[in-house]
């Protein structure tokens, strides 16, 4: 091997040293620089925004606000938010492209209350600080409001000498004397005539510049007087033909309408009205039509109601029957012992209450009681009692018999001979008894 041949491997031993090296070198040194620059771009947080606006107080349907997003960082999206939530958008939301300008065109007082822009990076959200956004509006459209009073149409009636508030701003009289400037109350106490006529209550906004006047119709009722209601006579007769009750009022012009034991009455052919509703007539008079009746009058929302009427009728006396006392069931046939005592009681269903008489078959004793009490029956007592009811109105009667027989030691009369008495006398004794109880009746002034 020659000279030129040591340096040709010397040669190529050099550049196979600095082959390796380059080769080994190179994904050392591609590896370092990129985990550099990713570090720097992950570390690098996004910049607070800040939020601008056009003007931070507005007035409803009169103008337009801007808000502006400012950011120093790139590569990011713009988000906002009203009130703490995401911004809903509608047709008078504008945004601009880059989303950095809203834009509200009309302003609403819905729109009113804190806007905030949100930067939106890769992996970090950054939000501004809230602006809030005031919105001047109204007056709306102003009602005027009576504490009490009766409506009817666009005119409030008022009782005279009651207490009224109204519920506004300000007051104007009708005359357009100024009342009030500030208050939003305005009462009257004991309203009177005087106090009859338009109110007027101006509403102002001094950051609108809008006003609104309302006006209110107010009339002062007359106080009603309490009605009465009057009737021919208040004692009446079952199925008598009819009786009229009249409500009367000092009042022209007044409604008329008629309560039954509190309850509306409803007109029939047996409660009949006349045109005016002033008069009731009842036809066909029954012991349940005693009442209590009432009459109400009623003139724009003013109204008396009268007291209770009530109607006396008289009926009966109904069927009469006899009992051996309370709780004993109705008796014909009563047996008792000699000397023993009886109790007989006659009852009948009687308006105002019955009047009684009671005879004995063949005796001229007459006895003006309810209750007939015997304390030692002899033989004497024994017999056909009869009872007679009185009506001391209506003067009918009614009579009832009853048989009573004595039992004892000596002889009694059989059950076939006070069969055949009762039969046949039976009655000729309602007659007589009747008759005679009616003589004693009228001899005595009963």
């Amino acid at each position: 091997m020659g000279p030129a041949d040591s340096w040709g491997h010397h040669w190529a031993g050099i550049l196979f040293s600095a082959s390796l090296f380059t080769v080994w070198s190179l994904p050392t040194a591609a590896h370092l620089i990129p985990d550099a620059y990713l570090l720097n771009t992950i570390q690098k947080a996004l910049a607070k925004p800040t939020i601008s606006v056009s003007q931070g107080t507005a007035t409803e349907h009169r103008e337009k606000v801007t808000f502006y997003c400012d950011t120093k960082d790139v590569n990011i999206t713009i988000h906002w938010v009203s009130n703490n939530r995401p911004l809903v958008f509608h047709e008078r939301l504008q945004l601009s492209p880059d989303g950095k300008t809203l834009t509200i065109l009309t302003v609403q007082r819905e729109d009113a209350g804190n806007y905030q822009c949100e930067a939106w990076g890769a992996r970090q959200i950054q939000s501004s600080d809230p602006t809030f956004l005031m919105v001047n509006y109204g007056p709306d459209p102003i009602e005027i409001k009576l504490e009490s009073g009766v409506l009817s149409g666009d005119v409030v009636g008022v009782m005279e000498g009651s207490n009224v508030t109204f519920y506004c701003f300000s007051w104007f009289f009708h005359n357009d004397s100024l009342l009030s400037l500030t208050t939003r109350t305005f009462s009257i106490h004991a309203m009177s005539r005087e106090h009859e006529g338009t109110y007027r209550c101006l509403v102002s906004n001094s950051a609108t510049h809008l006003s609104l006047l309302a006006a209110l119709k107010v009339r002062v009722l007359e106080r009603l007087a309490k009605p009465c209601i009057v009737s021919p006579s208040r004692n009446l007769q079952e199925n008598a033909n009819s009786v009229a009750l009249t409500c009367q009022t000092t009042h022209e012009g007044d409604r008329v309408q008629w309560f039954l034991k509190d309850q509306l009455l409803l007109p029939s052919k047996h409660l009949v009205l006349s045109a005016d509703n002033k008069t009731l007539v009842i036809h066909g008079l029954g012991r349940n039509d005693t009442g209590p009746y009432e009459c109400e009058v009623w003139k724009w929302g003013s109204w008396a109601r009268s007291e209770p009427f009530w109607l006396t009728i008289s009926y009966g006396p109904d069927r009469v029957d006899i009992t051996m006392g309370p709780g004993s069931g109705v008796v014909r046939d009563v047996t008792v012992e000699l000397n023993s005592s009886l109790t007989l009681q006659c009852r009948a269903e009687s308006q105002p209450g019955a009047e009684y008489c009671w005879t004995l078959e063949h005796s001229t004793t007459v006895y003006m009681v309810g209750t007939l009490t015997i304390a030692a029956l002899s033989w004497e007592h024994q017999g056909i009692y009869n009872c007679t009811a009185l009506n001391p109105l209506t003067r009918l009667t009614h009579s009832t018999l009853v048989l009573v027989r004595v039992v004892g030691s000596q002889l009694s009369w059989s059950a076939g001979t006070i069969a055949g008495i009762t039969i046949g006398i039976l009655t000729v004794i309602v007659l007589s008894t009747g008759l005679g109880c009616f003589l004693y009746i009228i001899n005595v002034g009963w």
